[in-house]
């Protein structure tokens, strides 16, 4: 008999667009996926379940509310903390957990952590999100090299031991090599990139980290996506729950289920009178206003149809440019080697930092983002 898995990730309960809380969205798409989990066997959780390290008392009281429903359908779920999250906040009360079939990973040892089914027949594998200095920790041998993300994972890969027999599956928050990335994923400069080819003892990889649901190398490796729309760079996205049915090793099927948004993000275009016509919404927008001469307080009249403005443009034959962003919409865009390197060239007379300086700056961040997920309760 067929076992199915719903297959979720990057909830980030808790964020906001923009100025706008999404605790309300999140609860909606949440329902819809206790929905989809009741046909399932088990529910595959693969990290950033929070938006911050340290989540607010409502995020953590939204997820509380959803482990609860999903231990009340008597249904196993495996999760694991992401980039985003704090593996304290994540474990805590592990072994209280587990006692209702929600399992989450012991503190990191430099294995995987194995977690038979029920049946016995399929072997599920834990591996919260890593960087090569977490790594590092556990193996000291100076011949172990242990640069990159890519070095990182092969060698938690080599010392954990990995069932050629059973059907393996591993939950995962990492970014593979070649995935579509939107603005929100974070990256170090290149470092966090994985081949899916070291993924090739498994039988299906449940992967969190980007946003748009997809393959990657093989379609048994998978990003599930977010279940929301978490930036502009996002819009066009289709986003959907995994399903995961599995016959047996040569027979896995992937199925996806539309996820209904209770509010989208999306771009809307025209002059002033084709914009102030159009209906009032609380969907996310960002407005581009093609007046020629605009009329004076344009932005703050459609606000009153588009509350939820997200950003305000204007594009005629005088004003070319391609975005108007906010001095603090241009830096939550930058990743933090970017950042570096734009306070360098200001600090430097707009000459560039030298490639030894920005390998000691991905460095220095790429510990303190191993150090973030080490952050206890």
């Amino acid at each position: 008999m067929a076992v199915k898995f719903l297959h979720l990730a990057d909830l980030h309960i808790g964020k906001k667009l923009g100025d706008y809380s999404l605790l309300e969205d999140q609860k909606a798409v949440l329902r819809q996926a206790l929905s989809a989990a009741q046909d399932c066997d088990g529910i595959l959780i693969a990290g950033d379940v929070y938006d911050k390290a340290n989540p607010g008392t409502e995020a953590m009281a939204v997820f509380d509310e959803f482990l609860t429903e999903l231990c009340n359908l008597h249904k196993p779920v495996y999760l694991i903390s992401g980039n985003h999250d704090a593996l304290g906040r994540i474990s805590y009360l592990g072994k209280l957990l587990a006692g209702n079939q929600i399992i989450v990973p012991e503190k990191f040892n430099g294995t995987l952590q194995a977690v038979s089914d029920p049946d016995d027949e399929i072997q599920i594998y834990l591996l919260p999100f890593i960087t090569p200095a977490r790594v590092r920790d556990f193996y000291k041998n100076p011949d172990q090299k242990i640069h990159s993300y890519q070095d990182a994972v092969e060698t938690v890969l080599k010392h954990s031991e990995i069932s050629d027999h059973n059907i393996n599956i591993l939950v995962a928050h990492q970014y593979i090599t070649n995935g579509i990335k939107s603005e929100e994923e974070f990256s170090i400069g290149g470092l966090d990139n994985i081949d899916s080819s070291v993924f090739d003892k498994f039988d299906y990889v449940a992967l969190g980290h980007l946003h748009q649901p997809q393959k990657c190398g093989r379609e048994t490796i998978r990003y599930a996506g977010s279940p929301l729309k978490y930036s502009l760079s996002e819009e066009y996205q289709k986003k959907s729950f995994t399903v995961l049915e599995i016959q047996d090793k040569q027979h896995i099927r992937i199925g996806t289920i539309p996820i209904r948004l209770p509010h989208d993000v999306r771009t809307v275009k025209g002059n002033f009178e084709e914009l102030s016509a159009m209906p009032w919404t609380l969907d996310y927008v960002r407005v581009i206003l093609t007046d020629e001469n605009p009329v004076p307080d344009a932005r703050a009249i459609l606000r009153d149809r588009f509350p939820r403005m997200l950003q305000f443009r204007i594009e005629n034959s005088k004003l070319r440019t391609d975005q108007i962003l906010s001095a603090s919409e241009i830096i939550e865009q930058q990743s933090p080697v970017d950042m570096f390197r734009m306070f360098y060239q200001i600090q430097n007379n707009s000459r560039e930092p030298s490639e030894k300086q920005l390998e000691i700056v991905r460095s220095v961040f790429e510990e303190l983002q191993g150090e973030l997920q080490e952050v206890e309760v």
